[in-house]
């Protein structure tokens, strides 16, 4: 496939590894990046279950919610198979349940729930007040001024280009071992042009959904996911929908951590438009536990 004018190649990628091949009724096939992880990122595992999910559903039905559970590494080097069962087609709501399958087992299971639009009710909490992303330092420079004396594992995860961009307002936890407040604000951005399409714009917000999360249940203790003495995974995943997005300029994603016990971190989420819109909110608790001593 030629790639259009101002798109990038990852996100052309993205894009594509998105566009589900069908296999029967209910039943479709995804792909993953070779790109040298032992394990499938767990956003694109989401993604690809909230498409196969949406051709499942009537075009006038929109994903509100999903909740999720990650069973199994998955493996990079095999397709993976999702099943979709039609839980229930109500007059206002639908629910589609997905499995993801790899070596004859399920790897991830996902329910999600899907509403006609119509009005309500509206508020929501505000954004708050950070630094733009354009006063912040980009990843090259971030790679051009920290990368040379960075651990292997860091030098690995921001040395390649993504198709989500990610702007921390704060990039101290990377550089320190210092403990802090179990929060952070992030800007991301997709990296290329996302169809005007709202099932490819709801999988994105997905799949950049499942970023940065289970390190923000580390501030508090001073690592981060890269720390090799650490066996870190997401274990659960919920997103709730609140109002659509175009995904053509920065957002905002604000996390707090509220809590770390029994080898577990769990982390809060809000997803703003720049100009201040909710658009989202996530939930998820990880596995952080030490490793065992050889």
């Amino acid at each position: 496939m030629s790639q259009p004018a101002g798109q990038t190649k990852p996100m052309q990628d993205l894009i594509e590894r998105l566009d589900l091949e069908k296999l029967e009724e209910n039943l479709f096939r995804g792909s993953s990046p070779q790109n040298g992880w032992q394990r499938v990122f767990g956003g694109l595992v989401i993604a690809q279950a909230l498409m196969a999910a949406q051709r499942c559903v009537d075009p006038d039905r929109i994903v509100h919610s999903l909740h999720a559970y990650f069973m199994r590494p998955g493996d990079p080097s095999i397709p993976i198979v999702y099943q979709v069962e039609r839980i229930r087609d109500g007059s206002s709501f639908t629910t589609r349940r997905v499995v993801a399958i790899q070596h004859g087992k399920a790897i991830f299971s996902m329910s999600a729930s899907f509403q006609i639009e119509e009005p309500g009710f509206d508020h929501q909490v505000q954004i708050p007040n950070v630094a733009a992303p354009e006063q912040l330092m980009g990843e090259a420079e971030f790679r051009a001024a920290f990368l040379a004396q960075a651990p292997d594992t860091v030098k690995k995860y921001w040395g390649r280009e993504r198709p989500i961009e990610i702007r921390p307002t704060s990039l101290t936890h990377y550089l320190s071992r210092e403990k802090l407040e179990p929060e952070a604000h992030i800007w991301v951005r997709a990296s290329g042009i996302v169809p005007d399409d709202r099932h490819y714009q709801a999988a994105i917000l997905a799949y950049l959904s499942d970023m940065t999360l289970l390190d923000t249940s580390l501030y508090a203790h001073g690592t981060s996911i890269f720390d090799p003495e650490l066996q870190v995974a997401s274990l659960d995943h919920a997103m709730w929908f609140h109002r659509p997005c175009r995904l053509d300029d920065w957002l905002l994603y604000t996390q707090d951590s509220p809590s770390a016990a029994g080898a577990r971190g769990m982390t809060r989420g809000s997803i703003f438009t720049r100009d201040g819109r909710l658009v989202a909110s996530v939930a998820q608790e990880g596995l952080i536990r030490k490793r065992a001593n050889d």
